[in-house]
């Protein structure tokens, strides 16, 4: 998608009906409804009837082929879909409640309520079209890239409760690459993600170039770590390092990644704001070092040893040890599983900024800027190793 696509559409980003139509979202039945019930608004979620399923929109980039990503196989140019997905009314922080077998009751679980493929100058009006008319945090996109073993209903359902419990705001959107979803294709998995890389470096750099977009936050699990890090490196590479400022948080959960790679996609980043979700009794990270040749994982550092502190430190990375709010046997989703921790990532992002306050101007008086949802959080303990970071 070309810069002149978004010039085109910052001209009429705003008439949320027109792009709508463009988008092809204006159909007969439950998705025409939902995708244009409070799409400007600045409380971003969606709102339900009280004991009513809640929906909520998840854009959708993959490399996967078919429809579901049935195949295994990187393509290379990414497909792109709007799901809409319904969280219980009765949901508890820090789970995805799902049927033990047959379809899921949207009363008690999380449901695919309903899918529409989009091409690819669909994907990016309709992406423009949810932010139109927003304020604050609300105009931003955070950009969720699953790990390692994972299938697209799962990634979608993941960061589909990430949003209901973090109360984000913006506009959602999942990367999915080619996982052959089983234990014993760790190697094929790590090809298809370093496949997919390029895509991932087309979509950070169209997000950013969206009509009224604020910040493009990135949120990685495990392996996937290792593939957003290396999409933003080549936008760096490219000369948009800060993604021309609107790269927002980048935080690594649990990261599948050797210390000293990171430390060279850092090198490319100056002025990221990059945060790490640690446990040091990770089993699967401690899985993934065995095969790596006991080379240690970022998301299992242990900031208690003098060396790996200070390389951490030099880098301005913060580092957060929720070791004590894993649980399970693989403790190895707690940036997710854990609702103090996911409900403290969407208070981070829902952090004022200085522009967001003179953000709607009318003439020389500022124009009020609604207040954004309270967000009850337990603070995340503070960061292990850190260093001023500059603000873009």
């Amino acid at each position: 998608m070309s810069g002149s696509m978004f010039a085109r559409l910052a001209r009429f980003g705003a008439a949320a009906a027109a792009a709508l139509a463009l988008a092809g979202c204006v159909t007969a039945g439950e998705m025409a409804s939902t995708v244009t019930t409070n799409v400007a608004s600045a409380g971003g979620l969606f709102s339900a009837p009280q004991g009513e399923p809640r929906p909520i929109p998840v854009f959708v980039a993959s490399t996967r082929k078919g429809e579901e990503g049935a195949s295994a196989d990187a393509i290379g140019p990414a497909r792109y879909s709007l799901a809409i997905v319904t969280a219980p009314p009765g949901h508890a922080a820090g789970v995805i409640e799902r049927q033990t077998f047959g379809a899921p009751d949207p009363r008690r679980h999380f449901a695919l309520r309903q899918r529409k493929s989009l091409d690819e100058q669909d994907f990016a009006q309709t992406v423009a079209t949810h932010l139109s008319g927003r304020v604050g945090a609300s105009r931003d996109v955070l950009v969720f890239v699953h790990g390692f073993n994972n299938s697209v209903g799962e990634a979608r359902m993941r960061l589909a409760q990430i949003v209901a419990d973090s109360r984000f705001s913006g506009v959602p959107v999942l990367f999915t690459w080619p996982s052959r979803q089983t234990l014993l294709a760790y190697g094929s998995d790590r090809e298809s993600a370093t496949a997919s890389r390029d895509a991932l470096e087309k979509l950070l750099a169209e997000l950013s170039r969206t009509p009224g977009v604020g910040r493009v936050h990135v949120l990685a699990h495990s392996m996937g770590t290792w593939l957003a890090m290396e999409a933003l490196r080549q936008n760096a590479i490219a000369g948009r390092p800060t993604l021309d400022g609107r790269l927002g948080e980048v935080m690594l959960a649990a990261p599948d990644l050797d210390l000293g790679v990171f430390e060279q996609q850092m090198a490319r980043l100056p002025g990221a704001r990059v945060s790490v979700f640690a446990t040091t009794n990770d089993r699967a990270l401690s899985i993934s070092s065995t095969l790596a040749g006991d080379r240690i994982r970022l998301g299992s550092v242990d900031a208690r040893d003098e060396k790996t502190r200070a390389a951490l430190q030099k880098l301005g990375v913060n580092v957060y040890d929720i070791t004590a709010e894993a649980s399970g046997v693989i403790r190895h989703g707690a940036f997710a599983e854990a609702p103090g921790v996911v409900a403290s990532i969407g208070a981070r992002l829902a952090e004022p900024r200085v522009e967001d306050r003179a953000q709607a101007v009318l003439g020389e008086r500022p124009a009020p800027i609604e207040a954004r949802p309270q967000i009850a959080a337990e603070p995340l303990p503070p960061p292990v190793a850190a260093s001023a970071v500059p603000t873009l």
